[in-house]
């Protein structure tokens, strides 16, 4: 299938590995150019860079001057078409919800909501132009609140929440804003040296096997989502083929939340 992909211009937050990566290496294999950016660049990047079809752009979207820097970039190369808020990151919190402190719960709703805030409104004058499509990848968590993650789960529910009053908002323009929800995927937030299953595992004993083995088995498919089917989602969802498609979020999960 043609996705129609071919010459559009992408940014990608969170690139250089898990998710994001995936997101960059699928994009640029259906002929798009895409603008990677992360705070460090990784071998699999480099890799991409070499091919002509990415570029990346070394930020630290954690900073206020960061989404709009990345997103001056693009604009003084080609342009963006396509939007893709994938950055983020998740701590448990195994002593519970009140050892979070107030310096914690600003690093989550700073990384994981004011991030794609702000690289949106530097994006919007250009979209409201030409039109375009913003994904946001969001999480289970939005709608599966654990106090394990309450933080992440908060932030995740205000990225989603935000998403859909932005696309109400834009929507006349021809701009398009849809959220992908995964469950656990197979990257290094969650099977990492310093992911979700090691920290449980150190916290409540257990192998971090036994600690993703565990969580995957909560799943009908009994198993993590994979980048690539995340990034699959997010090609989709970028295509004119979505061209109706807006305020929507897609749950990838494996069959982990049962209920509509």
């Amino acid at each position: 299938m043609d996705l129609g992909l071919t010459g559009k211009s992408a940014v990608v937050t969170g690139a250089s590995k898990g998710i994001g990566l995936a997101v960059v290496q699928a994009l640029a294999k259906e002929g798009a150019y895409v603008l990677a950016g992360a705070r460090s660049i990784t071998p699999e990047l480099t890799t991409l860079i070499e091919g002509g079809s990415v570029e990346f752009f070394a930020v630290d979207l954690a900073t206020p001057q960061g989404p709009k820097a990345l997103i001056d970039k693009a604009l003084t190369a080609r342009g963006v078409d396509i939007l893709v808020n994938n950055v983020g990151a998740v701590t448990p919190r195994p002593d519970g919800v009140a050892s979070v402190t107030d310096a914690d719960w600003d690093s989550t709703l700073n990384l994981t909501l004011m991030a794609a805030v702000r690289t949106i409104r530097a994006a919007m004058p250009g979209l409201m132009i030409s039109g375009g499509s913003i994904i946001t990848i969001s999480s289970v968590n939005a709608a599966l609140p654990d106090p394990l993650v309450a933080d992440y789960s908060a932030a995740k529910a205000a990225l989603s929440n935000y998403c859909k009053s932005l696309s109400k908002d834009v929507g006349t323009h021809g701009i398009r804003v849809n959220t992908i929800s995964p469950g656990p995927v197979e990257t290094a937030l969650w099977l990492g040296a310093t992911g979700v299953a090691q920290t449980i595992s150190h916290a409540v004993g257990g192998t971090p096997e036994e600690v993703a083995a565990a969580a995957a088995a909560q799943a009908v498919t009994g198993r993590f989502t994979r980048p690539h089917e995340v990034a699959d989602l997010v090609l989709m969802l970028a295509s004119d083929r979505s061209a109706n498609i807006t305020g929507a979020d897609f749950r990838i999960d494996g069959g982990l939340i049962p209920t509509l």
